[in-house]
């Protein structure tokens, strides 16, 4: 009966009497309760934030850079067939190890899960280039470089210029040469996709099909139920890297600024200051859009995305911020 009235109260009411005895479970003791199993719980993947994580003088110290990566992503870091590392975000850890300690092999390379992308750089990694986008959340736990490129949602299309791209859609109208010629067409886009809204908003006439994966959607695109997959652009120039019949709109359908991941606090800024000013010597010099031209990243972006070697001031968050405008407008 005690315990029944207990839960009653807990739940039902706003006084707290749980016994005759004396009362330790006030409203305020119970907030700060809950307080700290809310700080013990994300402890467990922060909580050694600063206690382990390298500044600049400890990573020179060390002789290595150990960065993470991704391994199954082309044409930002995948294995190739001898199974070695490769693709932009390498060709950037290694450019970075050159510049920090004079030798672009004096790196360590640790493949990362989407889901620890973030926090390995308090315990496993000097710093993460694995397809990171920035936001206002992740800023809250980490510290971002300057950007290196600008991803996003992009809109994978059949090529029917190609010798085997007309397959089994073969119609003039289904051989989209902006994203405006999919006014009315079946779009493919992953289940819950941050840019369903903005499909919604663009194209309010098509129709929108949810697929699982994206091998999924390029099977429908294949056989010719829907039109165009919309996925990240990144992934969709990598489709078309490695299968021909296919290729990526130039229209942005959502943009976000790719940044390297970096452990956030004053003790890391010598560390972050070195990283910004390897990214902005790679700009002007044009190495940065060299490597960009060579993963096929920039020919699908667009020159007007890309930094503006007469003006090296040119961020890639403005021009990021350029394409978020067009898309709104």
């Amino acid at each position: 009966m005690l315990a029944r009235r207990s839960l009653s109260t807990l739940f039902g009411s706003t006084r707290w009497r749980f016994s005759p005895r004396p009362n330790l479970c006030t409203p305020r003791l119970w907030r700060i309760g809950l307080a700290g199993v809310f700080l013990w719980a994300i402890s467990g993947s922060f909580g050694r934030i600063g206690a382990i994580a390298a500044d600049l003088e400890t990573i020179r110290d060390r002789g290595e850079l150990v960065v993470g990566v991704k391994d199954t992503l082309r044409p930002l870091g995948f294995r190739d067939d001898l199974g070695q590392l490769q693709g932009l975000e390498i060709d950037l850890a290694r450019e970075l190890a050159k510049d920090l300690l004079g030798d672009p092999e004096a790196i360590a390379f640790v493949v990362l899960p989407n889901d620890e992308r973030l926090e390995a750089v308090y315990d496993r990694v000097d710093v993460t280039i694995a397809q990171v986008g920035v936001n206002e959340s992740r800023e809250r736990l980490v510290q971002f470089s300057l950007p290196y490129w600008i991803d996003g949602t992009a809109l994978l299309v059949r090529d029917c210029g190609a010798a085997d791209g007309v397959g089994a859609i073969g119609e003039a109208s289904r051989c989209p040469e902006r994203a405006e010629d999919l006014a009315t067409a079946t779009i493919a886009v992953l289940h819950g996709s941050d840019a369903i809204a903005a499909l919604q908003w663009q194209f309010p006439r098509a129709n929108l099909t949810g697929v699982e994966s994206y091998q999924a959607g390029l099977d429908r695109l294949e056989s010719g139920e829907v039109e165009a997959f919309a996925g990240d652009r990144s992934v969709a120039i990598g489709w078309t890297q490695g299968r021909s019949g296919y290729r990526v709109l130039p229209n942005y359908i959502t943009a976000r600024s790719l940044a390297i991941v970096l452990p956030k606090g004053m003790q890391y800024a010598t560390l972050r200051a070195a990283v910004n000013d390897s990214l902005e010597a790679w700009r002007t010099s044009g190495w940065l859009e060299a490597r960009l031209k060579a993963w096929g990243l920039l020919d699908a972006t667009g020159d007007r995305l890309a930094p503006d070697s007469a003006n090296p001031r040119v961020t890639m968050d403005e021009a990021a911020s350029e394409a978020t405008n067009e898309i709104t407008e």
